[in-house]
């Protein structure tokens, strides 16, 4: 026997896809059982491969020869599509291992949604498929669809009555019904489709598999994604990084915020980088365009498709052109509100516009008035100009009822035929609700139609982003050094106990650390703020009280020696009332800094993908104002400075109302080692906590005037939920 082997993302998935010989094993002569449906569906859309129906009962299915056994078949199918109750389908599955069938889909449900049972047949499915080296797909699993080939892995109600055209849309869904609906949507739009994968419970084959199958699918050029959670983060950025170099464009549909193991965190760090965040941010690493609604995947991702490769917007810059002045109001307030420019007409073709039409009002957005659609000659003559114009804005045309006309319609169609010949690298979008068929002309001229103005709005916006992210971050750099260094180099026990051992560690590693000294008692206090020089700061150590503030631990501006005998005894005091069991090794004594801008940074451990790092605006309003970009560690220094100039405060960093600028490269600098430290010690460390971190002013560096850094503990995280196909 083999040994179990977990494959990389999207190996062997082409039989899924491209299977000549499907069995159906648990095969209905009644086309509305599940066990008949696939059967019905490969012959009614024509299926040109071979079909065995594998039941022991009957001689013949749906007009089909029947064999009682997979082993009695003519040939080892390339497909086993299993449709037997869960408690059978492990043996389906044994006896597909043993005829060599290379990829298998369990429809069946019953297994780790239903309880323990469930569970072990499903990790025995898992077992089985791994050793032989053969693709399992679900349980609980809505299956396939290569529709090019008609190779049909579903019982899907959506292919009933109307199977979908070849093109060039793939979907990748955990969810059988989103996958389905999906589908459906995109069919009644017109849209092409390539592949359709639904993986369920992920017994073996997972998200991951779906994305890296079809970033490589040369029929594939957009994955639209629908995701409820991830499993296995690396497995993910793989199959992300797989479809960043096949320049496929992935747009995911992520549903559910998960906050798996927020709940412990000790720092402020783990309190802001919440598990949603995380999976943003690892999106915007590898190239993936999240979108929040199911209509927006539908429109944005059939737009893409239809202006791939080359043609997507890259400046976030609109030109709306309506034949009503109100519609170009509604226009512009939607764009605007999407963070779309909307720049001046160069003179040029302010002339042209006018020349053109002598009623325009050729400003951004145009008021073409209702001649624009009098003659074909004029309007392409408008659109030209603005196809022409140097500020390369993207021009938005509306027509609200104008393709209703037969007349304007052909005006129309005519139009932009020619525009699109003339000018086929310059975006276009138009906005229209219909009728279908005119807006799938359009569609076929390589034009993108939005259903309406905020559609419209939304969907340039994520264009111009996908095409951003498409040339953007790249992946984390490789970690392999760093993860060996840990092993060589582990961090001591004790750098976990206090913020004055935190910081033993982080001088040690390079930061910026202010000279301090631990007291014991006051005079010691006193003796350490006269050799470090007045005004002094004052500070419980204790690895009982991350939060010092919150227990009234830190006293700020001591001036003189009396001043901080005054404070040590009033700490001591809070602290006993506050944390009256705390454990306490004395205060630190640290010069008072001025001058300068307060961030935080830190490192927190998301359960799925490993060490983030996060960056914001620090003090102790951090988690008030929340103003925090987050990253997947480690990051280099320029991306850590896209990160800082990322947050919305960041221009007072940069000199806001006459202020001197911050020493921003400084700050990056600390950011990139705190990522590379931790992924030094991911192996030891859950978060570190930098707050505050004193940004001083450009060449003077920083400060790290707080650290806390907390250990990893061994814990049991829960099983994420399994999808469900219904």
């Amino acid at each position: 026997m083999r040994e179990s082997i977990k494959p990389a993302p999207g190996a062997g998935m082409g039989a899924f896809f491209l299977a000549k010989r499907i069995a159906v094993i648990g095969a209905s002569s009644d086309a509305s059982k599940i066990g008949g449906r696939p059967v019905h569906l490969l012959r009614k859309h024509g299926y040109g491969g071979d079909i065995y129906p594998i039941n022991p009962n009957a001689v013949e299915v749906q007009g089909l020869r029947a064999y009682p056994r997979l082993a009695d078949t003519p040939q080892a199918p390339d497909l086993a599509i299993v449709a037997v109750p869960a408690a059978m389908a492990v043996q389906a599955v044994r006896e597909c291992a043993d005829r060599g069938v290379q990829a298998v889909v369990v429809l069946s449900s019953g297994f780790a949604e239903a309880g323990p049972q469930g569970a072990a047949w499903q990790t025995e499915m898992r077992t089985l498929a791994q050793r032989h080296r053969m693709r399992l797909l679900g349980p609980n699993c809505l299956g396939t669809l290569g529709v090019a080939e008609r190779a049909i892995g579903s019982f899907s109600v959506a292919l009933e009555d109307h199977f979908p055209q070849p093109g060039a849309i793939g979907i990748v869904s955990q969810s059988g019904n989103i996958g389905s609906y999906t589908l459906q949507l995109l069919v009644r739009r017109g849209a092409g489709i390539s592949r359709m994968i639904t993986t369920g419970n992920e017994a073996e084959v997972d998200l991951a598999d779906g994305i890296a199958a079809l970033a490589r699918d040369p029929a594939t050029n957009v994955i639209l994604c629908c995701m409820e959670t991830c499993r296995d983060g690396d497995r993910l950025r793989q199959a992300l990084a797989i479809a960043r170099d096949h320049r496929t464009p992935v747009i995911v549909l992520k549903i559910g915020a998960t906050e798996q193991g927020q709940a412990a965190a000790a720092s402020h760090t783990g309190a802001l980088a919440a598990s949603d965040a995380v999976i943003d941010a690892v999106f915007r690493r590898h190239g993936a365009l999240r979108v929040r609604s199911h209509e927006d995947l539908v429109e944005i991702g059939l737009a893409v498709s239809q202006l791939l490769p080359g043609r997507l917007p890259v400046k976030p810059a609109v030109t709306p052109v309506a034949a009503s002045g109100g519609f170009g109001i509604m226009m512009a307030d939607a764009m605007s509100v999407a963070g779309l420019a909307m720049p001046p007409l160069a003179q040029a073709t302010r002339e042209r516009i006018r020349a053109a039409l002598p009623g325009a009002v050729p400003n951004n957005p145009v008021d073409a008035s209702a001649q624009l659609s009098s003659r074909p000659e004029i309007l392409f003559e408008v659109l030209s100009a603005l196809q022409e114009d140097p500020g390369e804005s993207t021009t938005v045309l509306f027509l609200s009822l104008a393709l209703y006309s037969a007349r304007l319609r052909d005006i129309y169609l005519e139009a932009l035929a020619r525009l699109r010949a003339a000018y086929p690298q310059r975006p276009l979008v138009i906005i229209s609700s219909g009728p279908t068929d005119a807006v799938a002309q359009i569609q076929a001229l390589g034009i993108p139609v939005f259903s309406s103005i905020d559609a419209a709005a939304r969907g340039i916006d994520a264009l111009v982003r996908l095409a951003g992210l498409q040339d953007g971050e790249g992946p984390p750099a490789p970690t392999d050094q760093a993860e060996t260094a840990d092993m060589a180099a582990r961090l001591p026990e004790n750098a976990f106990r206090d913020e004055h051992a935190a910081k033993q560690v982080l001088i040690a590693a390079g930061f910026d650390v202010p000279r301090e000294c631990r007291a014991h008692d006051a005079d010691a206090a006193v003796q350490a703020a006269e050799s470090i020089g007045y005004p002094v700061v004052l500070k419980i150590v204790s690895e009982d009280i991350p939060h010092k503030t919150e227990a009234g631990g830190v006293a700020l501006n001591l001036n003189d020696a009396m001043a901080v005998r005054a404070a040590y005894a009033r700490i001591l005091a809070s602290v006993a009332s506050h944390s009256p069991h705390a454990r306490l090794d004395g205060m630190l004594v640290a010069p008072m800094l001025r001058g300068g801008i307060e961030l935080i940074a830190g490192i927190s451990r998301d359960p799925v993908f490993g060490p983030v790092v996060m960056v914001g605006m620090g003090g102790i309003y951090a988690e008030v104002l929340r103003d925090v970009a987050l990253q997947l560690a480690p990051v280099s220094e320029e991306q850590a400075q896209a990160m800082i100039r990322s947050l919305r405060l960041y221009p007072l960093l940069d000199g806001a109302r006459g202020q001197a600028p911050a020493d921003v490269e400084a700050a990056a600098r600390t950011v990139a080692r705190l990522s590379d430290f931790a992924c030094r010690h991911r192996g030891q460390v859950a978060e570190i906590d930098l707050n505050p971190i004193l940004v001083r002013p450009r060449g003077q560096g920083v400060a790290i005037l707080d650290a806390l850094i907390v250990p990893l503990r061994p814990t049991a995280l829960p099983e994420p939920e399994t999808s469900h196909a219904a």
